[in-house]
């Protein structure tokens, strides 16, 4: 046996014992859509400035323009789309009986440009050439016809994709009509599952669980204010004294002039809405200056000069 015959021998076992991962095939299908979605998106903006809607009337022709393109560079020349090329797999000729590798031939070529590309410009223009024409119903029953075959299509395509799930060949029914199957181009290695890679997700994912658990529990809202009452104390005013309200000019929770003020039991003053709010959110509500808890919620009633207000 010569080397050749020795290396055919041990790519056709690679092939058997290494077959085309499922996800791989959908993968490059995946693939091919966003590198479609990427093209016209960067045709488009060379559009930008023109007037708009220019593009509209003759959209389904130039799609078909650059997908016959894009065919012609990648399936014609290397039997291969494009999202196949980045995963190391191409097209073979799954009607030769031979498991050597055999490419796909002309004639599989143009049927795929004509299913996939002509298929795609029929979707898009069915409508505008069956609707609004003078024959009338004889069209309606045309256009009846191809809404008919299209959905026929769309439960063969299902089908197809149920039976790709169980066998792994032909990820589309273009492939499974044109008996054209996906292969590695090279033999794949061996591949080594990084356990620290998986660990470190592991770590992470616990610690991402335990704060999703824990951050409910923490009153934010309370430690937000005790921080505020650390940050901004008021000095010099002794609790005793009566007539302490008068010179707190700003609510304790929203620093703003006290609306409808009142007090709980301390020396500060609250808007009503602030304090009603937030003792009935939180049992344990303390003062965020002095820490005292809430006794009982008593109106204020105190003069204030206009020049005061002014100065604020």
């Amino acid at each position: 046996m010569t080397v050749a015959e020795k290396m055919a021998v041990t790519e056709n076992n690679m092939e058997d014992i290494n077959p085309v991962l499922r996800i791989s095939q959908m993968d490059a299908i995946e693939l091919n859509k966003a590198l479609e979605q990427l093209i016209w998106s960067q045709f488009n903006s060379c559009f930008q400035g023109f007037k708009p809607g220019i593009l509209t009337r003759f959209e389904p022709e130039i799609k078909a323009f650059l997908w016959l393109f894009l065919w012609r560079y990648t399936v014609y020349s290397n039997n291969a789309t494009v999202g196949q090329a980045i995963l190391n797999i191409q097209y073979k000729n799954d009607l030769s009986q031979t498991k050597t590798y055999r490419p796909m031939n002309k004639q599989q070529k143009v049927w795929f440009a004509l299913f996939t590309v002509g298929g795609k410009w029929l979707a898009e223009r069915s409508y505008d050439l069956f609707s609004n024409h003078p024959l009338g119903s004889s069209f309606q029953k045309t256009r009846s016809l191809i809404n008919a075959c299209a959905g026929l299509l769309k439960v063969s395509e299902l089908l197809n994709f149920l039976i790709f799930l169980q066998q792994g060949k032909f990820a589309t029914l273009t492939e499974r009509l044109l008996r054209i199957r996906s292969t590695f181009i090279k033999p794949q290695n061996v591949r080594h599952v990084g356990f620290e890679y998986m660990n470190r997700e592991i770590l992470w994912h616990g610690f991402a669980e335990f704060l999703i658990f824990l951050l409910p529990l923490i009153n934010t809202h309370k430690l937000k204010l005790k921080l505020f009452s650390w940050c901004k104390p008021i000095q010099g005013l002794r609790h005793n004294d009566p007539s302490l309200a008068v010179h707190c000019k700003e609510c304790c929770l929203c620093g703003e002039w006290p609306t409808m003020p009142h007090t709980i039991g301390c020396s500060h003053v609250f808007c009503y809405y602030c304090i009603k709010s937030n003792s009935m959110s939180d049992a344990y509500f303390t003062c965020p200056k002095c820490s005292s808890h809430v006794h009982s919620l008593q109106p204020l009633e105190f003069k204030v000069e206009i020049s005061e207000v002014h100065t604020l």
